[in-house]
């Protein structure tokens, strides 16, 4: 990392940190406060020895912590991700592994956009294929489902458990009131509760973490795996010239981002940011994922990433946590003031 040379007294090089490690919600897990997903990339822009290189410089910066889903790349990105730990002679001890289920890979009326019963058996056996493993550590029902019964959703997650497929069960983007209704359910009937909830959530994505689930955390012991902590990119200042050629607005799919990101208003407030992080000798990524995990409710923050040394600078973003005191947090976010839902 560089040494910023303005005049702000809070200018100076950052310590160097190890990886902290946050229990998952009330569970006893504890995950690396930085984890490494493969959203996107794993897929369309990343796959064998490529993968494998981001898999092992996110491990060796101590991330224990590693994200997936069913439906990313239509289930490649499971393959990818279990071949690439296949070849890299992981101990399955030594990390934590998740997937999602909802959306379903197959066409068939039961297969998809759902959280019945049949589906979530089948779909986890499928996951567990496609990774090379006979458990995953967590697995989030990707959405809410209101086509089918909460309490036949519970049940199938309870029984996934009680089979060894998964060790822990949560929601993904799910309204706090089902959240606190699954649980409920799950309490009622002694069965194994929702752990952890996946929202998004970043310097313009923060209603869900801050308001919406605020009760949760207490009452239920409620852990967070946050995503897209650079809004898909947007944090970093890569786009304040437009769409960069092989960045993921230019993705073929991806077409629906590129307004947000090349917003006016909201690059002006990445600027600030950039501002902020000059100063600290820090880069806009680092500084932007360093306030995600600034919140003590967040377990774990999900990065990506298409090669090894963007890894690599995300980590770095550990070091930046001990200069993050209450005023540069009020200034980030007074920058971002009218912008963030």
């Amino acid at each position: 990392m560089t040494v910023s040379t303005g005049p702000s007294p809070k200018a100076g090089k950052l310590k160097p940190m190890k990886m902290p490690y946050r229990n998952l919600g009330r569970s006893g897990l504890r995950v690396s406060l930085l984890s490494f997903g493969s959203w996107v990339t794993f897929g369309p822009q990343l796959a064998g020895q490529g993968a494998a290189e981001c898999l092992q410089a996110a491990r060796d910066a101590g991330v224990n912590f590693f994200d997936n889903a069913e439906v990313y790349s239509g289930g490649e990105s499971e393959r990818i991700m279990g071949q690439a730990i296949k070849d890299l002679g992981w101990a399955r001890h030594d990390y934590v592994i998740s997937t999602k289920l909802f959306w379903g890979l197959h066409p068939a009326v039961n297969m998809r956009n759902t959280l019945n019963r049949k589906y979530l058996r089948q779909a986890i056996e499928g996951s567990l294929e496609r990774l090379g493993l006979d458990f995953v550590d967590l697995v989030f029902c990707h959405r809410h489902d209101p086509h089918t019964p909460l309490e036949e959703t519970v049940w199938a997650m309870h029984d996934m458990v009680e089979r060894g497929q998964a060790l822990y069960w949560g929601t993904s983007e799910w309204p706090a009131d089902e959240i606190r209704a699954a649980w409920e359910i799950a309490e009622r009937h002694h069965l194994h509760k929702p752990v952890m909830e996946q929202p998004q959530y970043n310097l313009l994505t923060r209603a869900k973490v801050e308001r919406e689930y605020a009760r949760l955390y207490s009452e239920i012991g409620l852990g967070l795996t946050t995503w897209s902590p650079l809004a898909s990119g947007l944090l970093t200042g890569k786009y304040r010239d437009g769409i960069p050629e092989g960045s993921r607005a230019a993705l073929p799919g991806y077409e629906w981002l590129r307004d947000r990101l090349t917003d006016p208003a909201a690059n002006k407030a990445v600027e600030q940011l950039s501002a902020v992080a000059k100063r600290l000798g820090a880069t806009p990524s680092q500084v932007a994922l360093a306030w995600c995990a600034h919140n003590p409710h967040v377990s774990t923050v999900i990065t990506g990433a298409s090669r090894a040394d963007q890894v690599r600078d995300n980590m770095a973003a550990i070091e930046v946590l001990d200069a993050l005191d209450e005023d540069t947090i009020s200034e980030l976010e007074s920058a971002f003031q009218g912008l963030a839902d």
